[in-house]
């Protein structure tokens, strides 16, 4: 059993992560900027006011957290709006990069004396970051933000192998959560977190640094 914790942890996929890592028995630290009913009725340690785009925030965070050992980090906060060609809206696509790309990158960097030789960090992108899966344009904030997140993750593969920790690049599928506004083509929070944790278990240092869908699938960059 492992130590485990888990960003934008209240709702969506970071509850469903929350919940399926404590019924099979590990640690679970859920850190989110608000609890909710849900997941304050599992009875796991929950750390609020966590923003991952202020350096004040972590830093909090860090100090709540002091010499806790990590087996596993992953990086499941994020922010979705949709912006087209036709509405650019440059504070809205700052704030998108602010929050999925930089703060997980200034997370993990804040976390790295938590995390020993042997430990795990999931990255949580998104398809939409595929520029050779790009068949549709549009989604210009959300799409460059993942793409950022992702070049962030294959960077960390490589430059945390020689201290032994592994780093997956994950996407979760098109999941029913209020990020999706629960579209019915979607699969549930349940399927998806299934297949991530498959993937987070079957990660080492030979396949780090690898973008895989939450089925198992290699995706292309």
């Amino acid at each position: 059993m492992g130590t485990y914790l888990v960003t934008g942890a209240n709702r969506g996929i970071g509850y469903e992560f929350c919940k399926q890592l404590h019924d099979r028995g590990e640690t679970v630290i859920a850190a989110c900027r608000s609890s909710s009913p849900e997941l304050d009725a599992l009875g796991i340690r929950v750390e609020t006011n966590v923003d991952i785009t202020a350096d004040e925030s972590v830093a909090s965070l860090v100090t709540r957290l002091g010499d806790t050992k990590l087996d596993v980090l992953i990086n499941n906060a994020a922010i979705a709006k949709r912006i087209t060609l036709e509405d650019l809206d440059f504070d809205n696509i700052r704030e998108q990069f602010e929050v999925n790309a930089l703060g997980p990158l200034r997370l993990t960097k804040a976390l790295l004396p938590n995390l020993q030789s042997g430990a795990k960090i999931a990255i949580m992108t998104s398809r939409m970051g595929s520029i050779a899966d790009n068949t549709s344009g549009s989604s210009y904030a959300y799409r460059m933000s993942k793409v950022a997140l992702s070049m962030a993750g294959k960077s960390l593969s490589h430059d945390l192998k020689p201290d032994g920790i592994a780093v997956a690049i994950l996407h979760p599928g098109l999941v029913q959560t209020r990020m999706t506004n629960f579209t019915p083509n979607g699969i549930t929070p349940e399927t998806s977190v299934k297949g991530l944790l498959q993937r987070i278990d079957e990660l080492t240092l030979e396949n780090t640094g690898s973008f895989w869908h939450a089925n198992g699938e290699i995706l292309p960059w």
